[in-house]
């Protein structure tokens, strides 16, 4: 019986690890609840005593210094006392569990103590946040949900895209109701280009005006041009059309002060005038000239335009998406005016410091450390800011040049007209010929 116990044993043990690879690739969440969970659970209770004396999370009840005679004398804190955490609370992808701090104490020194926790804990990623004063909630997320992710899903609405995924498993959506403008950097071959033609695929099929403004000569937006109610190429286009649209933005608040209204969506579905996306690719091209005074001139312009519709176009349903590689202050004073009116921030890998620092420094200091670490193998992958004002990692779903193309002409005959955009290019070109 003796050897027939043991095949059975070895057979029963094979089927196990067999089976836990089936449910890690197919079913993760099932394997984190029947195995992970417990196992990291226990990890982080037997490890949290040393990782809290190791990293300075422990507080002695005497002093590190007393007194001999007259002179002072340092030594060793004794009987350190650990914070006192809570049992870990399975989630979906991870854990959490929430620590008391001791008088004196702060969240950042477990901001600090962050990365020792994940060593420990031998988990993905360990956020620290605090949901109210003198707690700190951990928490770990047990491996990258952004590395297969599922394709999400949301509720249809007006204004409203779903961009991809976020890390918590939920959907990634970007609400131009909720949130009217947005600033998207990122450096050649992270994402954003990718990231826009999601967007238009999203919006193609909505009764939306979308106004595409690529000076690169319309080689990223031009593929979305049976869908787009304008395209500019350069610079001077941009102004007649920004010029055009501020005229615009004028006529609607005329119709909102006449109706006594502070907003269109309170005007009468018959009288609300179509919603416009302006989607500028590239924003560095509007800003930089060679010094010659026209050059200057159009910059100034465009400067002034777009920082127009960012202050005035939320309530009129006039929107802005700007996308950039490079989103500094060398590009004038004019970039950092805009930036504070785009509310929404996306950051995908760049190529400095200064541009994850321009894009979510003014939000928050950890989301700027958080998208530095997005390696070149993270296409797609990009720190976004929420409604609630929060951050978070975030991944596109995959949407190709070619498909966001077909999206455009199969909606073609949805693309509203704007006169007055037409009639201004019609006098720029009449004016350059």
């Amino acid at each position: 019986m003796g050897p027939i116990a043991l095949a059975f044993a070895l057979a029963a043990l094979a089927w196990m690890l067999v089976l836990g690879d089936l449910l890690r690739w197919h079913r993760p969440a099932w394997h984190w609840y029947l195995a992970g969970y417990p196992v990291t659970a226990c990890r982080v209770l037997l490890t949290w005593r040393k990782v809290a004396m190791l990293n300075d999370l422990s507080v002695s009840r005497r002093p590190p210094r007393g007194l001999l005679g007259d002179l002072v004398v340092k030594g060793d804190p004794l009987r350190p006392v650990t914070p006192r955490i809570s049992f870990p609370r399975v989630t979906r992808l991870g854990l959490t569990a929430t620590v008391r701090l001791h008088a004196g104490q702060t969240p950042a020194t477990y901001l600090k103590a962050a990365d020792a926790l994940v060593h420990a804990w031998k988990v993905h990623a360990v956020r620290v946040t605090s949901p109210e004063r003198g707690l700190v909630l951990l928490t770990a997320t047990a491996s990258d949900p952004l590395a297969r992710p599922g394709l999400a899903s949301a509720p249809a609405a007006l204004l409203s895209a779903l961009i991809g995924v976020l890390e918590s498993g939920g959907a990634w959506v970007m609400d131009l109701r909720l949130v009217p403008h947005w600033l998207i950097a990122g450096a050649t071959r992270s994402g954003k280009s990718t990231l826009l033609a999601r967007l238009i695929t999203q919006l193609a099929p909505q009764p939306v005006a979308l106004v595409g403004i690529d000076c690169k000569g319309g080689m990223e937006l031009g593929l979305f041009a049976a869908r787009l109610s304008a395209l500019t190429t350069c610079r001077r286009e941009a102004v007649a059309v920004l010029t055009a649209l501020v005229v615009d933005m004028q006529d609607r608040m005329r119709a909102c002060r006449a109706a006594g209204v502070r907003s269109i969506w309170e005007l009468p579905e018959k009288l609300r005038p179509v919603p416009v996306v302006v989607i500028v690719d590239e924003l560095a091209e509007l800003y930089l000239h060679d010094g010659r005074r026209e050059g200057k001139a159009e910059a100034e312009q465009c400067s002034t335009l777009l920082l127009r519709l960012a202050q005035l176009g939320a309530a009129l349903s006039m929107h802005l998406v700007v996308a950039g590689q490079r989103v500094g202050s060398d590009l004038g004073p004019g970039v950092t005016a805009l930036r504070a009116q785009l509310s929404g921030r996306v950051c995908h890998r760049v190529n400095d410091p200064g541009t994850a620092e321009m894009t979510l420094g003014d939000l928050n200091k950890d989301a700027v450390v958080v998208a530095q670490s997005i390696t070149a193998e993270e296409q797609g992958v990009a720190v976004c800011t929420g409604p609630d004002g929060g951050w978070s990692r975030a991944r596109s779903h995959l949407t190709s040049a070619e498909e966001a193309s077909a999206t455009a002409r199969k909606y073609a005959a949805m693309t509203p007209e704007l006169p007055a955009i037409d009639r201004a290019l019609a006098a720029l070109e009449g004016g350059s010929q």
